[in-house]
């Protein structure tokens, strides 16, 4: 065995083992823990757990390298999945968490007082969780393949053992101080590359204020190889696509059920508009890396790998192209690698990069660390929505009313066991890239929970007759584009599959809104329970008045 496989397998193995500790000494053991950590947790906490609960595979594995292959263009999934945040935090948070519901969609039956509505949105629920787990799984699969050196594939159902029995253990109470944990190894390992890598180019150990020149100098190297710019606008996809793309991960992030489940876990609205607050802040560690990774990686590859000799590569490069995610061809046959020639997979070039840059065994062992961290984080979080969906909307609140705290924690462990084994079976050939696949989950939270929540919160006149039919459609027009968009080429002024949600959710508004208006009122109390919802705990909106609690 080699050095960097033993380094790297040890600080994994260390910080897998931490993460058990942390969840075996915060098992849940009612269904309060299990479902919402009890509703204690702090709020700067809760900001870290929110942000590793975001920070998935697709932020840490996949962001970096979306924007190196896409340029300007890929900048639309950090605005869009930063954007989102601001939208929950004034829009939805706040007023979820005084509605006291354990999950979106027994906040919809409660608020609609409709079963039918909660089961659809407990379908929903599962749906998007689904998709997104997939992306994890996946994401999963690249940093066990390259650690080990094998198939994605093998390293992907190593992954769904690993995760099935982590989230099943502990539910939301050990899952939160575990994402706590799993936050500081991710942005750890995120940040030390990043600033080595600016160091080592540039002279600068501050990443965000040198890469500016290292675009300029992309920018000069395109031109002499006769591609795009890196920095020029819209040059892989509409306009159009481009703002679509960026509304629909800033709604879906808004009704994403796992990231809101989050704001279910602490005290007080207040206490959820500071949770919000801190995850904008430690997610922007992230986000503003995401670009200088991008353009230090691209600049070292076009620098250092293209241009050589094939038969004096690194050695890095043969390791990746056995885990089949690099592939590269003499075409021309020069016996140099030219930049057309060399096909590097998005998903690996956060994990490559430390390799590329030579920073040593432990800065790749920490790399790898850190994207187990963001897959393990964010699958916890997704298998327990898809968990309560099932297990606390569906079985309790629908079919075994009278069933036990541990007849709900058992089948809520089951649930997370069975949902991660066939997202793993999916994941082992999965439908796209980690960062397309991520998207179609806020596609469709897009065009069914963004539209059903923010009326639900902030339109009185809205029914249950009108919110059905707003998720009904909304799902249905969000799927229909995303498969007529990916296998049929079929487009609405450019935009592709990763953009569907936008015709989602202008579906969904209309409908839930015309049919709401066509149809009867909700009762005076349900109308005023709304209005209640948007004033703090110590208010309460009654009969036209507004009263202070004692």
């Amino acid at each position: 065995m080699d050095t960097q496989f033993i380094v790297s397998l040890a600080i994994i193995l260390a910080t897998f083992a931490l993460y058990i500790w942390i969840a075996v000494i915060n098992n849940a053991k009612g269904t309060s823990d299990f479902y919402v950590a009890g509703r204690g947790v702090p709020p700067l906490y809760n900001g870290m757990a929110i942000a590793a609960d975001w920070m998935s595979a697709a932020s840490f594995i996949g962001m970096a390298g979306t924007i190196m292959v896409l340029g300007y263009d890929g900048l639309a999934y950090i605005m869009g999945w930063t954007g989102g945040y601001l939208f929950l935090a004034f829009l939805l948070a706040p007023q979820l968490r005084k509605s006291g519901s354990y999950t979106v969609p027994e906040f919809i039956g409660d608020r609609f007082q409709s079963k039918t509505a909660l089961i659809i949105a407990a379908i929903c629920t599962m749906i998007i969780s689904f998709t997104y787990s997939i992306g994890q799984l996946s994401g999963s699969g690249v940093v066990i393949g390259r650690l080990f050196q094998i198939d994605a594939g093998i390293g992907t159902m190593i992954g769904v053992a690993l995760i099935a029995i982590y989230a099943a253990f502990g539910g939301m109470k050990g899952i939160t101080w575990t994402q706590v944990a799993q936050y500081i190894v991710l942005i750890v390992a995120y940040l030390v590359p990043v600033i080595f890598m600016s160091l080592q180019i540039t002279g600068n150990p501050l990443p965000w204020l040198s890469y500016g020149h290292i675009v300029s100098e992309l920018g000069a190297l395109d031109q002499a190889l006769g591609l795009s710019e890196y920095f020029a606008p819209f040059e892989n996809g509409t306009k159009w696509q481009f703002l679509a793309l960026m509304f629909t991960l800033m709604c879906g992030t808004a009704g994403l059920p796992h990231v809101i489940a989050r704001f279910y876990t602490v005290r007080t609205m207040k206490a959820a508009r500071w949770s919000a607050a801190w995850a904008l802040l430690f997610i922007a560690l992230l986000y503003f890396s995401a670009p200088a990774y991008a353009a230090f990686s691209r600049f070292i590859l076009m620098t250092q790998v293209a241009g050589s000799k094939i038969s004096e590569l690194p050695a890095w490069t043969t390791t990746w192209i056995e885990t089949g995610l690099l592939k590269m061809a003499d075409q021309n046959a020069d016996g140099i690698l030219q930049w057309k020639e060399l096909i590097i997979a998005n998903d690996i070039v956060v994990m490559a990069t430390p390799e590329i840059a030579n920073l040593g065994v432990f800065v790749i062992g920490l790399v790898a660390a850190g994207a187990m961290a963001a897959a393990l984080s964010t699958a916890g979080g997704l298998l327990i929505a898809i968990s309560s969906a099932f297990a606390h909307d569906i079985y309790y609140r629908i079919l075994k009313p009278t069933a036990t705290d541990k007849q709900r924690l058992n089948v809520g462990r089951i649930t997370i066991i069975v949902a991660t084994v066939l997202a793993g079976i999916v994941a082992l050939n999965p439908p796209g890239a980690i960062t397309q696949i991520v998207a179609w989950a806020f596609a469709i939270a897009t065009g069914t929970f963004f539209p059903a929540l923010v009326l639900g919160v902030w339109w009185r006149r809205g029914n249950s007759k009108g919110t059905i039919a707003g998720m009904v459609i909304g799902l249905a027009v969000t799927l229909a584009y995303i498969f007529a968009a990916k296998y049929g080429g079929f487009t609405i002024l450019g935009i592709i599959d990763t953009g569907a949600g936008v015709f989602g959710a202008i579906a969904a508004f209309a409908a839930n809104i015309i049919v709401s208006l066509a149809t009867k009122p909700p009762s005076q109390e349900v109308q005023d329970y709304v209005t209640n919802l948007r004033y703090p705990e110590q208010m309460t909106y009654k009969d036209g008045e507004v009263y202070l609690n004692e």
